[in-house]
Parts: structure tokens; C-alpha cells; sequence
């Protein structure tokens, strides 16, 4: 009876955990064509990723770490990996942005990309990122896109930038970016989401 009783409380425990780990995060609502991708995806505003970032701006760059997490409007991005720069982190919305340096120094920025590239010799296209990184171009500029066989974004190009989606993979229930490339004159960004958390 007394083993009876470890076997089950096991079972329960066991299924609770599974349950738990099966339930991280949101499952993002069927989409049905890139009109519906762009509304859905545009509104959704509480999510996160983790992957791997290479910038490369001339003579300059680096590869790390990006982890960004979107709360509404506002962001925090933590860049970590460029040598003799340490860990960064950009927070902010689309109005104020602020950068706090491996040393806690925190500077308010008007321009984040300017400012970047003056700072360390290297830029990444802030503004517009958290929706490129969603696989939908920024609602806030003109764009022009084109869509792979199966309705998602293959490149885009906006404020500049030349951006190339070059595979994808679930998140949230649906197929979202790992891999992306935007290029703007000598700069290059390159991104891989390795985990979606939709919330």
C-alpha cells in the first residue's frame, strides 16, 4: 500500500511537471494569410526571444547574444559578447531610449543606430527590429516585401535596410523567423532565434 501510494504521488507529480513544461508561454491564434500574419503579429505585444546576434559594420564587429522581451510599447534588449564592450542593454520605446554600458553608466539616446555606430563602430536596426524579428515589416515606414511559397516574409526592404528571412521554425504555435540577415550600406546584421516565449 505505502509503495502504492510513492508510485502514484510520482505519476501525479510527474504529470503536473509535464504539464507545466508544456505550457511555457502562449500559443499565438491560427493565422490564415499575410494580411491576417501582419495584424495578429503587429498586435501582439507581450513576448520574448533568445538567440544569437553577428554585426559586422567595416573594419568593426562581433558576434554574442541577444535576448530582447517586448512589454507593450516598451523593450529591453540585452546584447552581450562584443569584444572589449562586454554586456549591453538597450530599453525603451520608440520615443526614449536608454543604453547602460558594461560599467551600469546609463546615457539617454535620440537616435539608437547613430548613436551605436558612434559609441562602438557597429549599429543594429533598433527601431524596427521588433517586428522584423516577429517576420513582418515596421507598420511605421513604407516597405516593400515578397513571400515565400508558403505566405511568409522572404525579404523585405525598409528604411534602408535590406532584410533576408532565410528559415523558420514553430514559436507560439505558428512559424516564426531563426534566421535573418539586414544589411544597410557596410553594416550587417545577422540573427538566429533559438526560443520564442509568446505571453
Amino acid at each position: 500500500m505505502q509503495r502504492l501510494k510513492r508510485n502514484s504521488a510520482f505519476f501525479l507529480l510527474l504529470i503536473v511537471v509535464t504539464g507545466c513544461a508544456g505550457n511555457q508561454g502562449l500559443q499565438l491564434p491560427e493565422i490564415s494569410d499575410w494580411e491576417a500574419r501582419k495584424r495578429i503579429l503587429g498586435n501582439t505585444d507581450e513576448w520574448e526571444f533568445a538567440g544569437r546576434i553577428g554585426v559586422s559594420a567595416g573594419s568593426e564587429g562581433f558576434n554574442g547574444k541577444l535576448w530582447w522581451r517586448q512589454d507593450g510599447v516598451v523593450f529591453r534588449a540585452r546584447i552581450s559578447g562584443p569584444l572589449g564592450v562586454g554586456t549591453i542593454f538597450i530599453n525603451g520605446d520608440r520615443l526614449e531610449l536608454t543604453l547602460t554600458d558594461r560599467d551600469g553608466v546609463v546615457s539617454e539616446m535620440a537616435d539608437a543606430e547613430i548613436e551605436l555606430r558612434e559609441r562602438y563602430g557597429w549599429t543594429i536596426p533598433v527601431s524596427s527590429l521588433r517586428y522584423w524579428a516577429l517576420g513582418i515589416p515596421d507598420p511605421d515606414s513604407e516597405s516593400s516585401e515578397t513571400l515565400n511559397e508558403d505566405g511568409l516574409l522572404a525579404t523585405l526592404s525598409q528604411q534602408a535596410w535590406q532584410v533576408t528571412f532565410a528559415q523558420y521554425a514553430e514559436g507560439g504555435g505558428q512559424m516564426m523567423p531563426r534566421r535573418l540577415t539586414a544589411v544597410d550600406d557596410d553594416i550587417k546584421v545577422r540573427l538566429v532565434i533559438d526560443e520564442w516565449t509568446f505571453r
